[in-house]
């Protein structure tokens, strides 16, 4: 099994969502987990709603700490995936296993103060996870850190029309 970690700086919305995605679409081969350098208190009720929409469980959903997975009795994760720009810019912890590191930027839907177009954000910000990680999930040889960053990669690439 695969096991990634979804960095946010706080944990709230983008990160929930691919965490959710992740284990929703990995069908049992991925495992993920979400955290940030600056947790929310909760989950962005928006990120909540707009999952649940989608036919997602959120009961147990929580901001967490980055901490809460480095160190050397954290568990340990093949990959970690930054969904903002601020996570990614931040000096990471120092993850067990070395883990590949990609960065799948994509914009803040959480701080859009207008309702109707918050929950539009957040059903683009849904989406666009939606269909970098049904390219990860259908890839083969994911237990193999170079494949599983080429895919990481790829699938923002291709999403996007980031090549870098």
């Amino acid at each position: 099994m695969t096991r990634l970690l979804i960095l946010c700086t706080g944990n709230s919305a983008r990160s929930i969502l691919g965490e959710v995605l992740f284990n929703a679409l990995g069908q049992g081969r991925i495992q993920a987990v979400s955290a940030g350098s600056q947790p929310k208190d909760e989950p962005h009720p928006l990120a909540l709603e707009t999952l649940a929409v989608h036919g997602h469980e959120t009961a147990g959903l929580r901001s967490k700490s980055w901490d809460e997975f480095a160190g050397p009795d954290a568990a340990h994760v093949d990959g970690v995936i930054t969904v903002c720009d601020s996570a990614a810019a931040e000096s990471c912890p120092i993850w067990p296993g070395a883990p590949v590191s990609v960065h799948w930027g994509l914009p803040d839907p959480a701080g859009i103060k207008d309702e109707a177009a918050a929950r539009a954000a957040f059903e683009t910000t849904y989406q666009a996870l939606r269909k970098r990680i049904e390219r990860v999930v259908n890839a083969a040889g994911l237990d193999d850190p170079a494949t599983l960053k080429a895919v990481l990669t790829e699938a923002h690439e291709k999403e996007s029309g980031d090549h870098v």
